[in-house]
């Protein structure tokens, strides 16, 4: 079982680093070509999708960390399919004989880690579940480090890594395109649409600092009639220019329980 659970506070901060993150100019071409074969092979992640209720685009990423998009190994991780998997976890899948099927492994990887019980893939549990598939270690025991199979080649990763199981190098770097930036990228290309229906919306009132609030700041003072501090801090005066711009208040304003939708406070 995890010993890192999906909390509020972990959710918001995968969409923010999900929001934020930017591919380095030296990957980007390494990043469309993965992404380009990805796509190539889009029906045999979606038969596996179709199976398990997994994204297609999170089995790809997770194909292409495991084994580099190889078909002649498991994705649970990257033993040939001549035999069952001899490194963590091993003698999988359990059932049938060698040699496997790639679908039929796949399968097994993602229902081993119970990936078909997920009944909401918003954005922040497809990352939840991508860094977990790897494991906790980074979070656990090198917090100061963001996981690189996740953010490898992005700006939120600079070195540090496991050589191998247990074994931590602080200054070895990851070599891979993160899984996450693989993602985006597919997002970007218009391949995608990630849900985020019924996750906490990105912009809030607030009284404190936020980490958004800049950009924010930055894009209304860009309308005319508009000048805003741009502090992060966003409150009252920066909800009311939401408001003129779009009609209604930053979401968690009290004063939008006091007015109504057809008819904003001025």
């Amino acid at each position: 079982m995890s010993k890192i659970t999906l909390t509020p506070g972990l959710a918001k901060e995968y969409r923010q680093l999900y929001k934020s993150s930017k591919t380095k100019a030296k990957h980007f071409d390494e990043t469309d070509m993965i992404v380009s074969e990805i796509l190539e092979d889009r029906e045999r992640y979606e038969a596996v999708s179709a199976r398990t209720g997994v994204p297609w685009y999170l089995v790809a990423a997770i194909h292409n960390l495991e084994s580099g998009r190889d078909f002649t190994r498991h994705l649970h991780n990257g033993d040939p399919l001549i035999a069952r998997t001899v490194h963590v976890p091993a003698g999988r899948p359990a059932k049938g004989k060698p040699p496997f099927l790639w679908e039929e492994s796949a399968i097994d990887a993602l229902k081993l880690r119970r990936l078909d019980k997920v009944k909401e893939w918003t954005l922040s549990r497809l990352l939840y579940e991508l860094e977990g598939y790897n494991g906790w270690g980074y979070r656990l025991y090198h917090p100061f480090v963001l996981s690189p199979y996740l953010w490898a080649g992005s700006q939120h990763y600079a070195s540090g890594k496991y050589l191998y199981d247990g074994r931590w190098s602080d200054r070895a770097v990851s070599r891979q395109i993160g899984g996450a930036l693989l993602i985006r990228r597919m997002e970007e290309r218009g391949e995608i649409e990630l849900q985020e229906t019924t996750e906490e919306p990105i912009f809030l009132y607030s009284n404190t600092c936020e980490p958004y609030a800049k950009a924010l700041q930055e894009f209304l003072n860009s309308f005319e009639g508009i000048t805003l501090r741009v502090d992060g801090w966003p409150g009252e005066k920066t909800s009311n220019a939401v408001q003129e711009l779009f009609g209604f208040y930053l979401k968690g304003d009290p004063r939008q329980y006091r007015s109504h939708p057809a008819m904003p406070l001025r």
